[in-house]
């Protein structure tokens, strides 16, 4: 399976596992859930995925690389108790907390969350001396003698033999006890998180024409060549802030990123040619309708150009729709906010623009005080961070204007907020349709506009964009492109009866 269709058989999983009865027991009794094993390359994005159902689900995470762990953090130290056995004492051995179940109490501690995921990668690689104690937390959930709390559900992480010299192979009596999941690399798939995560055009641009080169796994006499789904996601955002600072980008930049010669030298290339199309068709025109003069330079180009200015097309829009969600999701927040405002307001007297200021100024410190605590709690996303520190600038605004203003100005300062983000969201949209109208007057429909309706459709901002908004041009090209599918197939179907 693929890494989308393991996160949801996970998040089935987990499901099931926390689920009570009437009774209040679980239904799936503790001692017979299975730790989930993953199995499969490394790089392909395993931990991400871990982050993304705890955020989903609501419930925290605890993350470990088993490797870095000795048997004495693993399972706790030995220190000298007394017991009484019979009526006479005795020295005995026991063990402090375990590091790794300690961290799980810390984080339900941290967060107020009981529920959550105790993730362990590498797991089969653990050292000789741990082994044994590994096998015994993946069948009764115990380092030592202290127990994994039920609420936390186990899921581990190992890599096949083929991808790393020092794994250990499970017994069968250990595989009998845990649900195990091999997955593979899929470019399709990841393709559709990287969009979401932002991930570089020049990136997604390079793989589409090379897909062989999203994932390679390789030995030769010159040694270990490698390029993994992680690496390439790397590379974007190193690379995203090299283009901030001006700094140059070159073979030397991606082979850091890109352990295999042949492919970072081909996207050094390659990002060169990127950024000489970016300047040569100047998105930013087309976007707003202008039609290049020189169309049959452009039709006559090769499939690989073509391939780039469809993606720069396509980098440009997703950052547009990415801005217009952020500020929907922004402005969801604030009137939030401004409701609570509303509701301390109706409980004073001689409410007036400088009490309007205070109560603002509270809900600043309430977003940033939540904010802190899921930092804290190590449950605080990057989009959750940016989402929460544009909605306190914009309660800091808020307090800035109504410093001159009357108190019943609050509401025309959201209409206000409101009516630009609708302008921005048009502005969009019609961005969107320059596009569609471009390819079709360059290249009519064929199938460069199919690619890049195929490449709107699979992102997850575009889409979201499209089904708030809507595009007729977008809509009426997929029909008219639809229609001919079923046409050819139709006719497909006639040769061949």
């Amino acid at each position: 399976m693929n890494i989308q269709e393991a996160k949801q058989e996970i998040i089935y999983t987990i499901r099931a596992y926390l689920e009570k009865n009437a009774d209040g027991m679980r239904e799936i009794p503790p001692e017979r859930q299975r730790p989930v094993l993953l199995m499969g390359p490394p790089g392909i994005g395993k931990t991400a995925i871990m982050q993304q159902i705890a955020e989903e689900l609501g419930i925290g995470l605890v993350s470990y690389t088993i490797t870095h762990h000795t048997r004495q953090s693993a399972i706790g130290l030995p220190y000298i108790a007394r017991k009484n056995y019979g009526g006479k004492d005795y020295q005995v051995t026991e063990y402090t907390m375990s590091e790794i179940v300690a961290s799980v109490y810390d984080q339900i501690e941290r967060s107020g969350i009981s529920e959550g995921i105790l993730f362990l990668d590498e797991i089969n690689c653990v050292s000789e001396t741990l082994s044994p104690t590994m096998l015994q937390f993946l069948q009764y959930k115990t380092f030592g003698t202290h127990r994994l709390p039920e609420s936390f559900v186990l899921v581990c992480a190992g890599n096949p033999p083929e991808y790393n010299r020092s794994v250990r192979d499970f017994d069968v009596v250990t595989l009998d006890r845990v649900k195990r999941l091999d997955i593979r690399e899929d470019f399709a798939v990841w393709k559709s998180y990287a969009r979401e995560r932002g991930v570089h055009g020049a990136v997604l641009a390079y793989l589409e024409i090379h897909r062989d080169h999203f994932y390679r796994v390789q030995t030769d006499a010159e040694g270990r060549h490698f390029v993994t789904a992680r690496a390439w996601e790397d590379l974007s955002d190193s690379l995203k802030v090299y283009e901030k600072l001006e700094i140059p980008v070159t073979e030397a930049f991606a082979g850091a990123f890109l352990q295999d010669t042949e492919i970072a030298r081909g996207f050094a290339v390659y990002y060169e040619l990127w950024n000489r199309y970016r300047n040569i068709y100047r998105i930013p025109d087309i976007l707003e309708g202008e039609i290049p003069e020189d169309r049959m330079r452009l039709l006559s180009a090769p499939f690989d150009e073509k391939l780039s200015l469809t993606g720069l097309l396509v980098t440009a829009l997703e950052q547009e729709f990415a801005r217009v969600d952020l500020a929907e999701r922004v402005q969801k927040r604030v009137f939030g906010s401004l409701k609570a405002i509303t509701r301390a307001a109706g409980e004073r007297q001689n409410v007036n623009a400088a009490v309007l200021r205070e109560l603002a100024e509270e809900q600043v410190g309430a977003l940033m005080a939540q904010m802190e605590q899921k930092r804290n709690a190590r449950m605080l996303s990057r989009q959750e961070e940016r989402e929460s520190m544009a909605a306190s600038q914009a309660l800091k605004e808020l307090s800035g204007w109504l410093e001159d203003t009357q108190a019943h100005s609050v509401r025309e300062w959201f209409a206000g907020r409101e009516d630009v983000r609708k302008q921005e969201a048009e502005a969009a949209g019609r961005h969107l349709t320059c596009a569609l109208r471009f390819m079709v007057a360059v290249y009519g429909e064929g199938q460069e506009l199919v690619i890049l309706l195929s490449q709107l459709a699979g992102g997850w901002y575009s889409m979201k964009y499209v089904q708030t908004w809507g595009n007729e041009e977008f809509y009426h090209y997929n029909r008219l492109l639809l229609l001919k599918d079923q046409k050819r197939e139709l006719a497909e179907e006639i040769r061949r009866l």
